[in-house]
């Protein structure tokens, strides 16, 4: 690299950083709560081998887990560094493999065009090309999605073994482009369209006969062809792609490939997630207009590759078609997304890039009106791209965006809910789920969800209504069990919250709320013995988990509490057993003389017992001692009522 093309790209890495300057300290979202912030694996550094032999790694939910380990083993490094799950070192680490991938494709673009047409601003066009790259709104949604870092590293690696045959032509014979190209691999599967990328490359910029780059690619098919049989072996047989129809999804293709191509141009209406359905016939609205675009596409990328001038545009159009081929094959849940653009927009930007300059080459155009446009677009592109930062800062900005974009979308309506449950909004977030069923009856997360906001609106029937639903949907999976055990806890119920919690850790070991809470809830119960095995049985599977060590420290000290006083009461009291939940309520009283829960518990038994002074008397304490207390003022009332129904009708007066 000369000193000119180094300080040039310095001043297109610092451009990219000042544009995602305000991304760092960004939140996690969506998938990256199953695969980073709940994922016990990459808390631990020393887990690091296990990433490429255990695909339960990868993931806490079993449908979500892939062969990934490179992306897996960043995680944990990430984590490592910040000695937290801070995502500021998640996205710093993620922007600094950014920046590499900028540096190569520059190199990559420099020597593309210096092939087609060898000129002194090949330089500058090959900075203009990087930069609409690193700085288009699309990109975006990539760089601030943690876990699809994946998308970046598999375009990193393709973009690292493309320059490593193009600039250190010695060491093809040693295969040392190979080496980029399986990290690639090992990071997302449709890196494996590498062969048919650098075929394009030797025939169409290198020009040599195409028998001739066949056999070159070989060692790259063979490559790619054994790490394809490894990833399939290692793919789990829980892991789920989502689709219900896989001709529904492929025919639906085409129009998607289109919406990608025209982001590039016109990079509106951006989503994290969309509300896309699939069609259900080649006829449906727009699906035939797909299928005449994508052939009108590939007639573009034929004809531009007849002429060595134009073949920088032939090639980034392949690269385009073929970087949207896996996921176009592959059904997958969702029929388009966004962050699929990073890959393919590499040759979309060479394509672009080199058809700006053979048109102003072509025409009477002054330099300095040219570098003037590409200055104004790069600078609106860096706009959009600032403000899709700002809309994925936090989950509440992230999720409302979704419900604007994606307005039929159920996962987007109950993703914003949760973030006005989170905010103490509970009738607004009942209002986003209620919305959210219409487009999602069958989703066993948004019925866990239906029955958490409806327990915090004291509709208890239709909390658990909804909790016994959502596992009836789920029957094998942690989740529905874990959340119905915590409503059940909040209730008293805590044997049968354990057992839901025993269903979930059986379900999914990795699940470690599940665990945790069954610790608490056997401290609750003063059951040292139950939270002993529990915490020793998490730590043979997890060693430094710190809950479970926690748990277990506190377990040879555990003491009668005011709250496992009341929580023996309640359980008691559900059994019918009156006496002994009276009993209960007074230890606790005993430790918490002010505790307005014991004495409102007090009153419900004397109640249950017809006991009416007693149960009057007991409320009035506890309305003392907690003047909001509406279940206490619910049973005052209640006994007042059946006192005087009670008494004896007063005689009448002559």
């Amino acid at each position: 690299m000369t000193r000119k093309t180094g300080i040039v790209f310095a001043c297109i890495a610092g451009f990219a950083t000042l544009v995602y300057s305000n991304h760092f300290h960004n939140d996690f979202h969506f998938d990256d709560f199953h695969a980073i912030v709940q994922n016990p694996y990459i808390r631990n550094i020393h887990n690091l081998p296990r990433f490429f032999t255990d695909t339960a790694t990868s993931s806490i939910l079993p449908a979500n887990r892939t062969w990934r380990p490179l992306v897996s083993a960043s995680f944990a490094i990430d984590y490592w560094m910040g000695n937290a799950m801070k995502p500021f070192y998640f996205q710093l680490s993620t922007f600094f493999w950014f920046l590499v991938l900028l540096a190569l494709t520059m190199a990559l673009f420099r020597k593309i065009f210096d092939h087609a047409r060898p000129h002194p601003g090949n330089l500058w066009l090959a900075t203009f090309g990087t930069a609409v790259f690193a700085v288009h709104p699309a990109i975006a949604e990539t760089v601030n999605y943690i876990v699809q870092r994946a998308d970046l590293y598999s375009t990193l690696g393709v973009v690292a073994a493309l320059a490593v045959w193009i600039y250190l032509p010695r060491t093809r014979k040693y295969g040392l482009y190979l080496l980029p190209l399986a990290a690639a691999v090992l990071s997302k599967p449709p890196a494996m369209v590498f062969p048919v990328i650098l075929f394009f490359y030797i025939w169409l910029i290198d020009e040599e006969r195409p028998t001739a780059a066949m056999r070159k690619c070989i060692p790259s098919l063979v490559a790619v062809a054994l790490l394809a049989w490894l990833s399939a072996a290692m793919t789990p047989a829980t892991f789920t792609p989502g689709a219900s129809s896989a001709y529904a999804y492929r025919i639906t293709q085409p129009i998607v490939i289109f919406g990608y191509f025209r982001t590039f141009f016109i990079p509106t209406g951006l989503t994290a997630d969309t509300d896309r359905v699939p069609f259900n016939s080649i006829f449906d609205d727009d699906a035939l207009f797909g299928f005449v675009f994508l052939a009108g596409l590939i007639f573009a990328a034929v004809w531009t590759a007849r002429r060595r001038e134009t073949r920088p545009v032939a090639f980034g159009l392949f690269w385009f078609l073929l970087a949207v081929l896996p996921t176009s094959i592959f059904p997958l849940a969702e029929v388009e997304n966004d962050h699929r653009m990073f890959f393919p927009f590499v040759g979309l930007a060479l394509s672009a890039s080199w058809a700006l300059a053979l048109w102003v080459y072509s025409r009477p155009v002054r330099r300095e009106l040219a570098a003037a446009v590409c200055g104004v677009i790069l600078l609106a592109f860096a706009a959009g791209t600032w403000q899709r930062n700002k809309v994925w800062h936090t989950e509440e900005s992230l999720w409302y965006d979704v419900t604007l974009k994606s307005p039929h979308n159920g996962r987007g309506l109950m993703n914003y809910g949760l973030t006005q449950m989170a905010k103490g909004a509970a009738a607004r977030a009942l209002d986003y789920f209620q919305r959210a069923l219409v487009y999602n009856p069958n989703y066993y997360v948004l019925e866990v969800n239906l029955g958490i906001v409806n327990g915090l609106l004291h509709n208890d029937a239709e909390a658990e209504r909804h909790f016994a639903r959502a596992v009836a949907l789920a029957p094998g999976e942690a989740i529905p069990h874990y959340y119905y055990a915590v409503w059940l806890q909040g209730k008293g119920r805590m044997s049968e919250a354990i057992q839901n919690l025993n269903i979930a850790i059986a379900n999914n070991p990795s699940y470690l709320d599940a665990p945790h809470l069954a610790m608490n809830i056997y401290a609750q119960m003063l059951d040292a013995g139950l939270l002993r095995r529990t915490a020793d049985e998490t730590l043979a599977r997890f060693p430094n988990d710190p809950e479970s060590l926690a748990w277990l420290a506190r377990a040879g000290s555990l003491k009668p509490s005011p709250e496992s006083y009341l929580n023996e009461s309640l359980g008691l009291y559900r059994q019918g057993k009156f006496d002994a939940s009276i009993q209960a309520a007074r230890e606790a009283l005993k430790l918490r003389p002010d505790y307005s829960e014991a004495w409102n518990n007090i009153a419900a038994a004397y109640n249950s017992e017809s006991k009416w002074d007693n149960g009057i008397a007991a409320a009035a304490q506890a309305i003392r001692f907690r003047p909001d207390n509406q279940l206490a003022k619910n049973n005052l009332a209640w006994a007042m009522q059946q006192k005087q129904k009670s008494l004896p009708p007063k005689g009448r007066g002559f």
